[in-house]
């Protein structure tokens, strides 16, 4: 399985939280990094995304397929709830969350050190 952990894009700053949304460059981001990834990985089986606003508007904007927000990819989400959330979803997945858990999880997942994470910044893993 090819997971790929995307970091939302740039948001707005404010309250509440979770209806923070993007802003004009942060979709920029997205739909950049959505070619990006259309281009290096082709088919994507599913799409899954933190419940937050900010998420789910990154994963509609990638452009890579009908996204479904998750419970389990809301911040504070583990390598457990990742590994639980892409289980049965094909052979390339994307999950769309929030830092630090993209960083550890991905971490956790490949070689232990954290990767970089900017907003829309993105890593691939085979598992």
């Amino acid at each position: 399985m090819r997971l790929v952990i995307v970091r939302h894009a740039e948001a707005e700053s404010g309250t509440p939280d979770e209806l923070r949304t993007l802003t004009p460059l942060g979709r920029e981001q997205a739909r950049d990094l959505g070619y990006r990834l259309h281009e290096e990985l082709g088919t994507v089986d599913a799409v899954l995304s933190s419940p937050l606003l900010r998420a789910r508007e990154t994963a509609e904007t990638l452009g890579l397929g009908r996204p479904e927000p998750d419970e389990r990819l809301a911040p504070g989400a583990t390598v457990d709830d990742v590994r639980e959330a892409v289980e049965g979803r094909g052979e390339t997945v994307v999950v769309v969350g929030h830092q630090p858990d993209c960083g550890r999880i991905a971490a956790a997942l490949g070689n232990g050190e954290e990767p970089p994470f900017p907003p829309a910044g993105a890593h691939v893993i085979e598992l």
